[in-house]
């Protein structure tokens, strides 16, 4: 989006502070999750009250990162990464406040339907959610934490929940470790998004006392990393499809290594300074063709979850 000429307090500096090239991250996990139940009952409706509470959890985060890196004084004039509302002047710091007051109090409202599917103890779930929301900019992403936080909250937490959710079977059901194994790999996938923040961000977090896993390990370690996320998901696709009799999910692990592949060599020829924001695009390209194949994989499979379904 074009960032010239944004009036404060806008609408087109709303859109800007909620970074929506980033939703794509909260929708992947949903899906997925949901593919998973599919043909498992028919709780639909909850699967779109999960996505919504995931977007606007997601747009919640943003708006906190945004004004809490602020108040720090993270988002300096030497940051290499996308202009932030706050530091640009877009938003002004009394309406961040009140615009994070309401995407959190959204969020809430949105996902207490998912009671009625899930019972009292989602609201546990949802709260611990919102408490990590806050956490993760304001303590934990100084304590290299953030990868982990990634994987749990936009990983383990809205996949094995939304397949929850959904599903009339719930847990009492063999292929639950498939569901956490998904759960892990989606994580991790997403995760690649923070790797490449965290490379960008390696000098200016030094300075500002950021203690990110890239900072723990070091540029080069960190795109090792980077490198090797895309492999153990392919391995771990290939086992659930041996496991779950789906060979869609053994051809879906091959062929997201493929693609991951292109992007990685891509992000190499992008590795140093600001053009590590050329390489987030091609990350989100990578994320959105795992969710969408991973997805299509779990629908269109030999079906041991349907079969399971029916005989019980």
């Amino acid at each position: 989006m074009d960032c010239s000429g944004v009036k404060q307090n806008s609408l087109k500096a709303w859109l800007l502070a909620a970074r929506p090239q980033t939703l794509t991250a909260a929708a992947v996990p949903v899906m997925i999750g949901a593919s998973m139940a599919w043909g498992m009952g028919d709780h639909s409706v909850a699967f779109w009250f999960c996505l919504a509470f995931a977007l606007i959890m997601q747009i919640d985060a943003n708006l906190v990162n945004d004004y809490f890196d602020f108040k720090r004084g993270n988002d300096s004039v030497d940051r290499l990464g996308p202009p932030r509302a706050c530091t640009e002047g877009w938003i002004t710091p009394d309406a961040m406040k009140m615009g994070i007051a309401i995407t959190t109090a959204l969020a809430c409202l949105v996902g207490l339907p998912l009671i009625w599917f899930g019972g009292l103890w989602v609201v546990a779930v949802g709260v611990f959610c919102v408490l990590f929301c806050f956490l993760y900019t304001t303590h934990l992403s100084y304590w290299g934490l953030g990868d982990l936080l990634v994987i749990v909250f936009f990983g383990l937490v809205p996949v094995v929940m939304t397949f929850y959710l959904v599903s009339e079977v719930k847990f009492a059901y063999r292929y639950i470790w498939d569901v956490v194994a998904h759960g892990f790999t989606c994580g991790l996938v997403i995760d690649l998004l923070l790797i490449v923040n965290n490379l960008r961000d390696y000098d200016n977090d030094i300075l500002a006392g950021k203690r990110t896993l890239a900072v723990f390990l070091g540029k080069d370690m960190t795109m090792w990393l980077y490198f090797m996320i895309p492999i153990v998901v392919m391995l771990i696709n290939l086992l659930t499809g041996f496991h779950m009799d789906n060979d869609a999910l053994f051809y879906t692990g091959i062929l997201f290594l493929f693609v991951s592949s292109w992007g990685m060599i891509k992000v190499l020829n992008m590795r140093y300074g600001e053009y590590w924001n050329n390489a987030l695009p091609v990350t989100a390209f990578i994320i959105l063709i795992y969710g969408v194949l991973t997805s299509l994989a779990l629908v269109y499979r030999k079906d041991p979850f349907l079969a399971f379904w029916e005989s019980i």
